[in-house]
Protein backbone atom coordinates (compact mmCIF):
# COMPACT_ATOMS: atom_id res chain seq x y z
CA UNK A 1 0.00 0.00 0.00
CA UNK A 2 1.44 3.11 -1.02
CA UNK A 3 2.43 5.66 1.81
CA UNK A 4 0.32 8.79 2.47
CA UNK A 5 1.82 12.23 1.90
CA UNK A 6 3.16 13.89 4.53
CA UNK A 7 2.14 17.39 5.36
CA UNK A 8 4.87 19.11 3.86
CA UNK A 9 4.76 16.77 0.65
CA UNK A 10 1.60 17.98 -0.12
CA UNK A 11 1.06 21.29 -1.93
CA UNK A 12 -2.59 21.50 -0.59
CA UNK A 13 -3.22 21.07 3.05
CA UNK A 14 -6.69 21.03 4.36
CA UNK A 15 -6.26 23.77 6.10
CA UNK A 16 -6.10 26.31 3.03
CA UNK A 17 -8.94 27.63 2.45
CA UNK A 18 -10.54 28.30 -1.00
CA UNK A 19 -12.39 31.17 -2.56
CA UNK A 20 -16.25 31.88 -1.37
CA UNK A 21 -18.74 31.39 -4.35
CA UNK A 22 -20.00 34.50 -5.58
CA UNK A 23 -23.60 35.85 -3.69
CA UNK A 24 -26.21 34.50 -6.08
CA UNK A 25 -29.46 32.86 -6.50
CA UNK A 26 -29.71 28.94 -7.62
CA UNK A 27 -32.81 28.65 -9.25
CA UNK A 28 -33.44 24.88 -10.26
CA UNK A 29 -36.56 24.63 -12.52
CA UNK A 30 -37.17 21.02 -12.58
CA UNK A 31 -36.94 21.71 -8.07
CA UNK A 32 -39.14 18.55 -7.18
CA UNK A 33 -36.92 16.07 -9.73
CA UNK A 34 -34.47 13.71 -8.88
CA UNK A 35 -31.35 15.32 -9.53
CA UNK A 36 -32.17 17.94 -7.06
CA UNK A 37 -32.94 15.99 -4.53
CA UNK A 38 -29.85 13.22 -5.25
CA UNK A 39 -27.38 15.23 -6.50
CA UNK A 40 -27.65 19.17 -6.36
CA UNK A 41 -29.33 19.84 -2.55
CA UNK A 42 -26.51 17.42 -1.25
CA UNK A 43 -23.60 18.74 -3.16
CA UNK A 44 -24.84 22.39 -1.90
CA UNK A 45 -25.09 20.59 1.53
CA UNK A 46 -21.29 19.43 1.12
CA UNK A 47 -19.76 23.13 0.03
CA UNK A 48 -21.23 24.86 3.17
CA UNK A 49 -19.90 22.29 4.99
CA UNK A 50 -16.64 23.05 3.06
CA UNK A 51 -17.09 26.99 3.56
CA UNK A 52 -16.75 27.31 0.15
CA UNK A 53 -20.92 28.67 0.25
CA UNK A 54 -20.93 32.26 0.35
CA UNK A 55 -23.72 33.05 3.69
CA UNK A 56 -25.11 35.41 0.80
CA UNK A 57 -26.70 32.70 -1.17
CA UNK A 58 -30.35 31.37 -1.57
CA UNK A 59 -32.05 28.40 -3.60
CA UNK A 60 -35.11 28.48 -5.57
CA UNK A 61 -37.10 25.24 -6.83
CA UNK A 62 -39.66 25.12 -9.27
CA UNK A 63 -42.22 22.93 -10.39
CA UNK A 64 -45.61 21.85 -11.23
CA UNK A 65 -46.22 20.16 -8.11
CA UNK A 66 -48.41 22.57 -5.98
CA UNK A 67 -46.63 22.94 -2.56
CA UNK A 68 -45.68 25.69 -0.17
CA UNK A 69 -42.30 26.92 0.64
CA UNK A 70 -42.33 25.26 4.26
CA UNK A 71 -43.57 22.28 2.36
CA UNK A 72 -40.59 22.34 -0.20
CA UNK A 73 -38.30 22.83 2.58
CA UNK A 74 -39.47 19.94 4.82
CA UNK A 75 -39.57 17.39 1.44
CA UNK A 76 -35.69 18.87 0.70
CA UNK A 77 -35.29 17.86 4.67
CA UNK A 78 -36.32 14.56 4.28
CA UNK A 79 -34.49 14.20 0.72
CA UNK A 80 -31.29 15.22 2.21
CA UNK A 81 -31.17 13.02 5.00
CA UNK A 82 -31.60 10.19 3.09
CA UNK A 83 -29.15 11.49 0.07
CA UNK A 84 -26.22 13.05 1.57
CA UNK A 85 -22.97 11.91 1.26
CA UNK A 86 -22.33 12.45 5.22
CA UNK A 87 -23.70 12.53 8.32
CA UNK A 88 -25.86 16.25 8.43
CA UNK A 89 -25.03 18.78 10.88
CA UNK A 90 -27.94 20.39 12.15
CA UNK A 91 -26.65 23.76 12.61
CA UNK A 92 -25.31 24.10 9.21
CA UNK A 93 -27.83 22.68 7.51
CA UNK A 94 -30.54 23.95 9.17
CA UNK A 95 -29.15 27.69 7.66
CA UNK A 96 -29.28 26.62 4.42
CA UNK A 97 -32.64 25.11 4.83
CA UNK A 98 -33.77 28.71 5.83
CA UNK A 99 -32.30 29.67 2.29
CA UNK A 100 -34.54 27.35 0.26
CA UNK A 101 -37.96 28.73 -1.37
CA UNK A 102 -40.18 27.30 -3.83
CA UNK A 103 -42.70 28.43 -6.73
CA UNK A 104 -45.34 26.14 -7.98
CA UNK A 105 -45.66 27.12 -12.13
CA UNK A 106 -45.78 25.53 -15.55
CA UNK A 107 -42.39 25.99 -17.83
CA UNK A 108 -44.19 27.06 -20.57
CA UNK A 109 -46.01 29.99 -18.66
CA UNK A 110 -44.87 33.58 -18.82
CA UNK A 111 -47.12 34.29 -15.47
CA UNK A 112 -44.38 31.37 -13.92
CA UNK A 113 -41.55 34.31 -15.16
CA UNK A 114 -43.16 37.29 -13.91
CA UNK A 115 -43.67 35.69 -10.85
CA UNK A 116 -40.29 34.24 -10.49
CA UNK A 117 -39.15 37.56 -10.79
CA UNK A 118 -40.91 39.19 -7.97
CA UNK A 119 -39.84 36.54 -5.86
CA UNK A 120 -36.25 36.63 -6.84
CA UNK A 121 -36.42 40.30 -5.91
CA UNK A 122 -37.48 39.51 -2.67
CA UNK A 123 -35.11 37.25 -1.81
CA UNK A 124 -32.00 39.28 -2.92
CA UNK A 125 -33.31 41.83 -0.59
CA UNK A 126 -33.36 39.48 2.37
CA UNK A 127 -30.20 37.17 1.41
CA UNK A 128 -28.19 40.15 0.20
CA UNK A 129 -27.08 38.08 -3.05
CA UNK A 130 -26.50 41.36 -5.22
CA UNK A 131 -28.92 40.53 -8.42
CA UNK A 132 -26.81 37.33 -9.41
CA UNK A 133 -28.55 34.59 -10.88
CA UNK A 134 -27.69 30.75 -11.82
CA UNK A 135 -30.41 28.90 -13.23
CA UNK A 136 -30.47 25.29 -13.56
CA UNK A 137 -32.31 23.48 -16.10
CA UNK A 138 -33.08 19.88 -14.74
CA UNK A 139 -35.62 19.76 -16.97
CA UNK A 140 -36.73 17.73 -19.79
CA UNK A 141 -34.19 18.76 -22.85
CA UNK A 142 -37.71 19.89 -24.82
CA UNK A 143 -37.95 22.47 -22.24
CA UNK A 144 -34.37 23.69 -22.72
CA UNK A 145 -34.58 26.54 -25.59
CA UNK A 146 -38.35 27.35 -23.74
CA UNK A 147 -36.90 28.32 -20.31
CA UNK A 148 -34.19 30.39 -21.88
CA UNK A 149 -36.43 32.23 -24.10
CA UNK A 150 -38.79 32.77 -21.59
CA UNK A 151 -35.94 34.52 -19.41
CA UNK A 152 -35.28 36.30 -21.14
CA UNK A 153 -38.61 37.32 -22.32
CA UNK A 154 -39.15 38.13 -18.35
CA UNK A 155 -35.59 40.60 -18.46
CA UNK A 156 -34.23 37.44 -16.23
CA UNK A 157 -31.33 36.67 -18.67
CA UNK A 158 -30.00 40.13 -19.49
CA UNK A 159 -26.44 41.27 -17.45
CA UNK A 160 -25.99 44.66 -16.54
CA UNK A 161 -25.35 46.54 -13.63
CA UNK A 162 -22.00 44.07 -12.57
CA UNK A 163 -24.95 41.39 -12.36
CA UNK A 164 -24.47 38.35 -13.75
CA UNK A 165 -26.46 35.56 -15.33
CA UNK A 166 -25.65 32.20 -16.06
CA UNK A 167 -27.64 29.02 -17.17
CA UNK A 168 -26.60 25.35 -16.32
CA UNK A 169 -28.10 23.08 -19.25
CA UNK A 170 -28.01 19.40 -18.40
CA UNK A 171 -27.53 16.56 -20.72
CA UNK A 172 -28.26 15.70 -23.56
CA UNK A 173 -27.38 18.61 -25.29
CA UNK A 174 -29.37 17.53 -28.39
CA UNK A 175 -29.81 14.07 -30.03
CA UNK A 176 -27.86 14.79 -33.15
CA UNK A 177 -26.16 17.39 -35.18
CA UNK A 178 -28.93 19.32 -36.34
CA UNK A 179 -30.95 19.39 -33.23
CA UNK A 180 -27.48 20.34 -31.74
CA UNK A 181 -27.40 23.13 -33.29
CA UNK A 182 -30.45 24.13 -33.81
CA UNK A 183 -30.54 24.31 -29.92
CA UNK A 184 -27.29 26.15 -29.73
CA UNK A 185 -29.03 28.76 -32.03
CA UNK A 186 -31.85 28.67 -29.96
CA UNK A 187 -30.11 29.50 -26.77
CA UNK A 188 -27.63 32.03 -28.18
CA UNK A 189 -30.64 34.47 -28.81
CA UNK A 190 -30.74 35.05 -25.58
CA UNK A 191 -27.61 34.34 -23.97
CA UNK A 192 -24.10 35.06 -24.50
CA UNK A 193 -21.66 31.86 -24.76
CA UNK A 194 -19.99 32.82 -21.55
CA UNK A 195 -23.45 32.89 -19.56
CA UNK A 196 -24.14 29.21 -20.96
CA UNK A 197 -22.62 25.97 -18.85
CA UNK A 198 -23.25 22.92 -20.71
CA UNK A 199 -23.17 20.84 -17.59
CA UNK A 200 -21.57 17.08 -18.00
CA UNK A 201 -21.32 15.28 -14.27
CA UNK A 202 -18.08 13.37 -15.66
CA UNK A 203 -15.89 16.24 -15.39
CA UNK A 204 -16.69 16.59 -11.46
CA UNK A 205 -14.99 13.51 -11.16
CA UNK A 206 -11.57 14.04 -9.18
CA UNK A 207 -9.71 11.51 -11.37
CA UNK A 208 -11.17 13.07 -14.31
CA UNK A 209 -10.34 16.34 -13.61
CA UNK A 210 -6.44 14.81 -12.12
CA UNK A 211 -5.96 13.79 -15.69
CA UNK A 212 -4.76 17.50 -16.61
CA UNK A 213 -2.51 17.74 -13.80
CA UNK A 214 -1.24 14.52 -14.52
CA UNK A 215 -0.02 15.17 -17.89
CA UNK A 216 0.73 18.58 -17.01
CA UNK A 217 2.56 18.72 -13.67
CA UNK A 218 4.90 15.26 -14.27
CA UNK A 219 7.90 16.11 -16.61
CA UNK A 220 8.11 12.19 -16.73
CA UNK A 221 4.87 11.49 -18.53
CA UNK A 222 4.77 14.49 -20.97
CA UNK A 223 7.49 13.87 -23.12
CA UNK A 224 6.26 10.13 -23.36
CA UNK A 225 3.13 10.99 -24.43
CA UNK A 226 2.67 10.38 -28.01
CA UNK A 227 3.12 8.34 -30.89
CA UNK A 228 6.86 6.89 -30.51
CA UNK A 229 5.89 5.96 -26.81
CA UNK A 230 2.75 4.87 -26.54
CA UNK A 231 0.75 1.92 -28.98
CA UNK A 232 -2.86 2.05 -28.47
CA UNK A 233 -5.45 4.15 -26.16
CA UNK A 234 -8.75 2.16 -24.44
CA UNK A 235 -11.43 3.81 -22.29
CA UNK A 236 -14.36 1.64 -21.00
CA UNK A 237 -16.93 3.00 -19.32
CA UNK A 238 -18.91 0.18 -17.83
CA UNK A 239 -22.39 -0.18 -16.09
CA UNK A 240 -23.52 -2.95 -14.12
CA UNK A 241 -27.01 -1.36 -14.15
CA UNK A 242 -29.95 -1.70 -16.78
CA UNK A 243 -32.39 1.32 -17.68
CA UNK A 244 -33.71 0.87 -14.28
CA UNK A 245 -36.97 2.19 -15.09
CA UNK A 246 -35.91 4.52 -17.64
CA UNK A 247 -36.75 2.65 -21.15
CA UNK A 248 -39.23 4.86 -22.68
CA UNK A 249 -36.11 7.43 -22.48
CA UNK A 250 -33.34 4.94 -22.56
CA UNK A 251 -34.99 3.29 -26.25
CA UNK A 252 -35.09 6.85 -27.82
CA UNK A 253 -31.34 7.55 -27.34
CA UNK A 254 -29.52 4.62 -26.74
CA UNK A 255 -26.04 4.10 -25.65
CA UNK A 256 -23.92 6.16 -28.92
CA UNK A 257 -25.96 8.83 -28.00
CA UNK A 258 -26.44 8.52 -24.29
CA UNK A 259 -22.16 8.47 -23.67
CA UNK A 260 -20.36 8.87 -26.54
CA UNK A 261 -20.78 12.40 -27.32
CA UNK A 262 -20.07 13.59 -23.81
CA UNK A 263 -18.35 11.47 -21.59
CA UNK A 264 -16.22 9.23 -23.92
CA UNK A 265 -15.41 12.61 -26.01
CA UNK A 266 -14.29 14.71 -22.73
CA UNK A 267 -12.39 11.66 -21.46
CA UNK A 268 -10.26 11.61 -25.28
CA UNK A 269 -9.96 14.97 -25.44
CA UNK A 270 -8.55 15.62 -21.98
CA UNK A 271 -5.98 12.86 -23.06
CA UNK A 272 -5.30 13.42 -26.44
CA UNK A 273 -4.86 17.26 -25.88
CA UNK A 274 -2.20 19.52 -26.83
CA UNK A 275 -0.66 21.42 -23.48
CA UNK A 276 -3.11 24.59 -23.06
CA UNK A 277 -0.89 28.08 -22.52
CA UNK A 278 -2.78 28.23 -19.34
CA UNK A 279 -5.92 26.54 -17.43
CA UNK A 280 -8.06 29.97 -18.41
CA UNK A 281 -11.36 28.09 -19.79
CA UNK A 282 -10.84 29.00 -23.14
CA UNK A 283 -7.52 27.73 -23.32
CA UNK A 284 -8.08 24.53 -21.79
CA UNK A 285 -11.36 24.14 -24.02
CA UNK A 286 -9.67 25.64 -27.57
CA UNK A 287 -7.27 22.49 -27.45
CA UNK A 288 -9.88 20.50 -26.24
CA UNK A 289 -11.98 21.39 -29.62
CA UNK A 290 -9.25 20.77 -31.67
CA UNK A 291 -8.83 17.40 -30.44
CA UNK A 292 -12.47 16.75 -31.04
CA UNK A 293 -12.27 18.38 -34.96
CA UNK A 294 -9.07 15.95 -35.55
CA UNK A 295 -10.98 12.70 -35.00
CA UNK A 296 -10.41 11.18 -38.29
CA UNK A 297 -14.26 10.74 -39.98
CA UNK A 298 -15.91 7.71 -40.37
CA UNK A 299 -16.94 6.57 -44.11
CA UNK A 300 -19.74 4.26 -44.35
CA UNK A 301 -17.45 1.66 -44.69
CA UNK A 302 -15.03 3.01 -41.73
CA UNK A 303 -18.40 2.18 -39.35
CA UNK A 304 -19.16 -0.92 -40.95
CA UNK A 305 -15.41 -2.08 -39.79
CA UNK A 306 -14.76 0.28 -37.05
CA UNK A 307 -17.78 0.28 -34.99
CA UNK A 308 -19.74 -2.39 -32.81
CA UNK A 309 -22.84 -2.23 -31.23
CA UNK A 310 -24.84 -4.90 -28.75
CA UNK A 311 -28.00 -5.27 -27.28
CA UNK A 312 -28.04 -7.23 -23.35
CA UNK A 313 -29.97 -10.40 -23.08
CA UNK A 314 -30.84 -12.00 -19.88
CA UNK A 315 -28.08 -13.20 -18.16
CA UNK A 316 -26.28 -12.77 -14.21
CA UNK A 317 -24.82 -9.83 -12.12
CA UNK A 318 -23.50 -10.39 -8.88
CA UNK A 319 -24.97 -14.01 -8.58
CA UNK A 320 -28.67 -12.25 -9.57
CA UNK A 321 -30.50 -13.15 -12.77
CA UNK A 322 -31.38 -9.91 -14.13
CA UNK A 323 -33.85 -9.85 -17.80
CA UNK A 324 -33.23 -8.94 -21.19
CA UNK A 325 -32.75 -5.33 -22.45
CA UNK A 326 -36.42 -6.20 -24.44
CA UNK A 327 -38.03 -7.46 -21.41
CA UNK A 328 -37.00 -3.97 -19.45
CA UNK A 329 -40.38 -2.24 -18.98
CA UNK A 330 -41.38 0.69 -21.17
CA UNK A 331 -38.56 -1.33 -24.04
CA UNK A 332 -40.71 -2.19 -26.98
CA UNK A 333 -40.34 -6.49 -27.57
CA UNK A 334 -38.45 -5.77 -30.60
CA UNK A 335 -36.12 -2.77 -30.26
CA UNK A 336 -33.41 -2.44 -31.98
CA UNK A 337 -31.65 0.43 -29.94
CA UNK A 338 -27.91 -0.65 -28.92
CA UNK A 339 -27.06 -0.91 -24.98
CA UNK A 340 -23.43 -1.82 -25.76
CA UNK A 341 -20.92 0.16 -28.21
CA UNK A 342 -17.57 -0.70 -29.16
CA UNK A 343 -15.52 2.42 -31.87
CA UNK A 344 -12.04 2.24 -32.81
CA UNK A 345 -11.19 5.97 -33.72
CA UNK A 346 -7.60 7.69 -35.00
CA UNK A 347 -6.97 11.41 -34.29
CA UNK A 348 -5.31 12.76 -37.81
CA UNK A 349 -2.24 14.80 -35.96
CA UNK A 350 1.47 14.90 -35.60
CA UNK A 351 1.26 13.42 -31.65
CA UNK A 352 -1.60 10.61 -32.18
CA UNK A 353 -0.73 9.30 -35.80
CA UNK A 354 -1.80 5.89 -36.01
CA UNK A 355 -2.63 5.42 -32.33
CA UNK A 356 -6.10 3.70 -32.13
CA UNK A 357 -8.32 4.92 -29.72
CA UNK A 358 -10.53 1.74 -28.46
CA UNK A 359 -13.64 3.12 -27.13
CA UNK A 360 -15.94 0.85 -25.08
CA UNK A 361 -19.10 1.50 -22.99
CA UNK A 362 -22.26 -0.40 -22.41
CA UNK A 363 -24.95 -2.08 -20.05
CA UNK A 364 -25.30 -4.56 -17.89
CA UNK A 365 -21.35 -5.40 -18.20
CA UNK A 366 -19.55 -7.70 -15.15
CA UNK A 367 -18.08 -5.17 -13.55
CA UNK A 368 -18.72 -0.97 -12.67
CA UNK A 369 -15.78 0.65 -14.14
CA UNK A 370 -14.42 4.16 -15.79
CA UNK A 371 -10.76 3.99 -16.47
CA UNK A 372 -8.37 5.33 -19.39
CA UNK A 373 -5.67 2.62 -20.11
CA UNK A 374 -2.03 3.77 -21.95
CA UNK A 375 -0.67 1.20 -23.97
CA UNK A 376 3.08 1.50 -24.37
CA UNK A 377 5.26 0.37 -27.17
CA UNK A 378 6.90 -2.99 -26.74
CA UNK A 379 10.66 -2.31 -25.72
CA UNK A 380 13.16 -4.33 -27.93
CA UNK A 381 13.65 -7.80 -27.45
CA UNK A 382 17.39 -8.40 -28.89
CA UNK A 383 18.96 -8.07 -25.52
CA UNK A 384 17.00 -11.11 -23.87
CA UNK A 385 17.02 -13.86 -27.00
CA UNK A 386 19.57 -15.76 -25.12
CA UNK A 387 17.44 -15.86 -22.03
CA UNK A 388 14.33 -18.01 -20.55
CA UNK A 389 12.40 -14.51 -21.65
CA UNK A 390 9.74 -15.43 -24.39
CA UNK A 391 8.17 -11.75 -25.21
CA UNK A 392 8.51 -8.98 -23.12
CA UNK A 393 5.00 -7.26 -21.41
CA UNK A 394 4.12 -3.97 -22.76
CA UNK A 395 4.53 -1.25 -19.94
CA UNK A 396 0.68 -0.05 -19.28
CA UNK A 397 -0.62 3.34 -17.08
CA UNK A 398 -4.50 3.22 -16.36
CA UNK A 399 -5.82 6.17 -15.20
CA UNK A 400 -9.27 4.86 -12.55
CA UNK A 401 -12.53 7.33 -12.90
CA UNK A 402 -14.27 5.33 -11.02
CA UNK A 403 -15.10 3.76 -8.77
CA UNK A 404 -11.70 3.02 -6.90
CA UNK A 405 -10.14 6.37 -8.15
CA UNK A 406 -6.40 6.32 -8.55
CA UNK A 407 -3.51 5.37 -11.02
CA UNK A 408 -1.50 2.31 -11.60
CA UNK A 409 1.56 1.36 -13.61
CA UNK A 410 2.54 -1.61 -14.89
CA UNK A 411 6.26 -2.66 -15.84
CA UNK A 412 8.59 -5.48 -15.64
CA UNK A 413 11.01 -6.57 -13.27
CA UNK A 414 13.37 -10.02 -12.57
CA UNK A 415 11.83 -12.55 -10.71
CA UNK A 416 14.43 -13.56 -7.92
CA UNK A 417 16.64 -16.46 -9.22
CA UNK A 418 19.39 -17.55 -11.03
CA UNK A 419 18.00 -17.38 -14.30
CA UNK A 420 16.83 -14.37 -15.64
CA UNK A 421 12.91 -14.37 -16.01
CA UNK A 422 10.31 -11.36 -16.02
CA UNK A 423 7.27 -11.14 -14.13
CA UNK A 424 4.84 -7.98 -14.11
CA UNK A 425 4.39 -5.65 -11.35
CA UNK A 426 2.25 -2.72 -10.86
CA UNK A 427 2.79 0.26 -8.50
CA UNK A 428 -0.62 1.69 -7.65
CA UNK A 429 -2.01 5.12 -6.17
CA UNK A 430 -5.40 4.80 -4.28
CA UNK A 431 -6.77 8.32 -3.68
CA UNK A 432 -8.02 7.54 -0.78
CA UNK A 433 -4.77 6.15 0.75
CA UNK A 434 -3.04 9.78 -0.15
CA UNK A 435 -5.84 12.04 0.50
CA UNK A 436 -8.77 10.56 2.66
CA UNK A 437 -12.39 10.69 1.39
CA UNK A 438 -14.22 13.53 0.70
CA UNK A 439 -17.87 13.63 0.91
CA UNK A 440 -19.03 14.20 -3.08
CA UNK A 441 -21.83 13.59 -5.11
CA UNK A 442 -20.14 14.94 -8.35
CA UNK A 443 -21.57 18.26 -8.51
CA UNK A 444 -19.79 19.65 -5.93
CA UNK A 445 -16.65 21.35 -7.82
CA UNK A 446 -19.12 22.00 -11.16
CA UNK A 447 -21.71 24.17 -8.94
CA UNK A 448 -18.51 25.52 -7.35
CA UNK A 449 -16.88 26.63 -10.91
CA UNK A 450 -20.27 28.04 -11.99
CA UNK A 451 -20.77 30.58 -9.17
CA UNK A 452 -17.51 31.30 -9.22
CA UNK A 453 -17.19 32.05 -13.34
CA UNK A 454 -14.95 29.55 -14.29
CA UNK A 455 -16.10 27.54 -17.06
CA UNK A 456 -13.26 25.37 -17.75
CA UNK A 457 -14.97 21.80 -17.13
CA UNK A 458 -18.11 22.83 -19.63
CA UNK A 459 -18.62 22.53 -22.73
CA UNK A 460 -18.92 24.58 -25.20
CA UNK A 461 -21.11 25.36 -28.46
CA UNK A 462 -18.28 24.35 -30.65
CA UNK A 463 -17.05 21.26 -28.83
CA UNK A 464 -20.81 19.80 -29.04
CA UNK A 465 -21.47 20.16 -32.65
CA UNK A 466 -17.70 18.73 -33.00
CA UNK A 467 -18.59 15.66 -31.02
CA UNK A 468 -22.08 15.02 -32.68
CA UNK A 469 -19.93 15.15 -36.17
CA UNK A 470 -17.91 12.27 -35.25
CA UNK A 471 -20.60 10.19 -34.04
CA UNK A 472 -23.46 11.43 -36.76
CA UNK A 473 -22.24 8.86 -39.67
CA UNK A 474 -22.42 5.91 -37.00
CA UNK A 475 -26.60 7.06 -36.34
CA UNK A 476 -26.69 7.25 -40.07
CA UNK A 477 -25.25 4.05 -41.09
CA UNK A 478 -26.75 2.19 -37.74
CA UNK A 479 -30.25 4.17 -38.66
CA UNK A 480 -30.19 2.55 -42.31
CA UNK A 481 -28.92 -0.86 -41.34
CA UNK A 482 -30.71 -2.31 -38.47
CA UNK A 483 -28.81 -5.03 -36.47
CA UNK A 484 -28.66 -8.68 -37.66
CA UNK A 485 -29.14 -9.99 -34.52
CA UNK A 486 -29.88 -8.66 -31.12
CA UNK A 487 -29.80 -9.40 -28.19
CA UNK A 488 -26.23 -10.52 -28.71
CA UNK A 489 -24.42 -10.40 -25.65
CA UNK A 490 -25.64 -12.09 -22.29
CA UNK A 491 -25.73 -9.68 -19.30
CA UNK A 492 -22.91 -9.95 -17.25
CA UNK A 493 -20.57 -10.36 -20.22
CA UNK A 494 -17.98 -8.03 -21.57
CA UNK A 495 -20.36 -7.17 -24.81
CA UNK A 496 -20.53 -9.23 -28.20
CA UNK A 497 -18.22 -11.32 -29.55
CA UNK A 498 -17.41 -8.19 -32.42
CA UNK A 499 -16.20 -6.47 -29.90
CA UNK A 500 -13.28 -8.72 -29.22
CA UNK A 501 -12.75 -8.88 -33.27
CA UNK A 502 -12.36 -5.34 -33.37
CA UNK A 503 -9.08 -5.34 -31.14
CA UNK A 504 -7.97 -8.90 -32.55
CA UNK A 505 -8.15 -8.05 -36.06
CA UNK A 506 -4.68 -5.66 -35.08
CA UNK A 507 -3.45 -7.99 -32.90
CA UNK A 508 -4.35 -6.17 -29.47
CA UNK A 509 -6.99 -7.36 -26.94
CA UNK A 510 -8.95 -5.80 -24.29
CA UNK A 511 -7.53 -4.43 -20.72
CA UNK A 512 -8.38 -7.53 -18.82
CA UNK A 513 -10.73 -6.12 -15.92
CA UNK A 514 -11.27 -8.07 -12.73
CA UNK A 515 -14.66 -8.78 -11.96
Amino acid sequence: MATPLSQAESTLTPEMPGRLTDPCVMVVFGGTGDLNKRKLIPALYNLAISKLLAPEFAVIGIGRTVMSTEDFRSKIDQDLRQYATTPVEPGEWNRLLSQIYYLTGDLQDKNTYLRLRELLAQVDKDHQTRGNYLYYLATAPEFFSVIVRQLGEAGLAEEKDGHWRRVIIEKPFGHDLDSARVLNQEIKQVLGENQIYRIDHYLGKETVQNILVFRFSNGIFEPIWNRRYIDHVQITVAETVGVEGRGGYYDGSGALRDMVPNHIFQLISLTAMEPPISFEADAVRDEQAKILRAIQPLSPEDVLNRTVRGQYGEGVIEGARVPAYRSEPNVPSNSATETFVALKLLIDNWRWADVPFHVRTGKRLPKRVSEVAIGFRRAPFVLFRKTPVERLTPNELVIRIQPDEGISLRFGAKIPGPLVRLGAVKMNFHYNDYFGSTPSTGYERLLYDCMVGDATLFQRADMVEAGWSVVAPIIDVWKALPPRRFPNYAAGSWGPKEAHDLLEREGREWRQIDS
